[in-house]
């Protein structure tokens, strides 16, 4: 991923590392610390592409710029509208007249973490201009394969579809992302908060720092790549996507990158945690976010109001949970 050797880091570090960043991201977002934790347990899983689904001025783009400071990384922003095209992402190759040649001029795609506002404003073929970069970390411009920065992260906001003029992502595109994420409205206590906090400082931006630098985020993933998972964890995770598909009420079950997606995140937020093995309970934290955005519901069902969170919530209850034997951690030999 990297010509440059990586330091390791140990798990203490990685856990320490990561409330750094979230103590950092903090000081531009109020009160949203369990949001942050969850995106920070996405990042440092191998294809963490994060969906947030919220209305507007919920300080999305806020938390996507803010995580890409303290992560020291490049980050640029692409505002998707209808008639946006899959050019202006990728870029392309233009005839520069100077130079009597066609040169390659890469899209706003070529950076470490891009932030996708509004996803779902734009057709559903600007849409799929992210498919191959987010699977492969690579674009394909006139039978060229040009990689991409590592790493390369996606965030994506888009607006509840009851909203006029959006375009619902296609089910090849959401499987695509990690997890699928609510800011929510903050209490009044912290919208007070926000307000105390931009009449002191006088401006509207607030100044941010880097933390880490993308090598240490890079060995941070490696890291967690260590932590340690028991079989029949990874047997609970393939019996909650299982259930997903034999589930009366679901017409498209969970896929293996549902399962793939949970194994992944538990070991991040194990790590987060500062544990080199993973719980049944870390499990619970993801079940909606990694697994809701994955299932297709019966159509029916919308005129009852159930809605994909409901249902995993069912099938979560309805899934034995593992007993782990108490030597888990002594066994792991995973120790950091």
């Amino acid at each position: 991923m990297t010509d440059k050797q990586l330091t390791p880091v140990s798990i203490k570090q990685v856990a320490d590392l990561s409330a750094q960043v979230i103590d950092e991201v903090e000081k531009a977002v109020v009160g949203k610390r369990d949001v942050l934790k969850l995106m920070m347990a996405s990042f440092l899983s191998s294809g963490g592409h994060i969906l947030l689904e919220d209305y507007p001025g919920l300080a999305k783009t806020l938390i996507a710029n803010s995580f890409a400071t303290a992560f020291g990384m490049e980050f640029k922003r692409i505002q998707f509208t209808p008639d946006l095209l899959p050019g202006d992402i990728t870029g392309g190759y233009v005839f520069e007249s100077n130079q009597n040649r066609f040169i390659l001029r890469k899209g706003p795609i070529f950076t470490n973490i891009l932030l996708a506002d509004e996803i779902n404003r734009a057709s559903p073929k600007t849409q799929s201009a992210l498919l191959e970069a987010m699977q492969e970390y690579q674009v394909t411009l006139e039978g060229e394969t040009q990689k991409l920065p590592m790493p390369f992260i996606v965030i994506a906001t888009q607006n509840p579809i009851e909203y006029e003029g959006t375009f619902p992502l296609h089910e090849a595109q959401l499987d695509r992302f990690m997890v699928k994420l609510s800011v929510g409205y903050p209490g009044q206590a912290e919208e007070e908060e926000i307000l105390r906090r931009r009449a002191e400082r006088q401006a509207d931006s607030v100044s941010l720092h880097a933390v880490i630098e993308p090598l240490t985020f890079l060995a941070m993933r490696a890291a967690v790549e260590g932590v340690f998972v028991d079989p029949d964890i990874r047997h609970y995770m393939v019996a909650l996507a299982a259930q997903t598909r034999r589930h009366r009420q679901v017409v498209v079950g969970v896929s293996p990158r549902g399962s793939l997606a949970l194994l992944k995140l538990t070991r991040a937020w194990a790590a987060i945690n500062g544990r080199n093995y993973v719980l049944p309970d870390d499990i619970k934290q993801f079940c909606q976010p990694a697994l809701a955005h994955r299932i297709m519901l019966d159509p029916s069902l919308w005129s009852v109001k159930k809605s994909e969170n409901t249902i995993i919530d069912e099938i979560t209850r309805s899934v034995a949970v593992p007993v782990l034997r108490n030597d888990v951690e002594l066994n792991s030999d995973h120790e950091q």
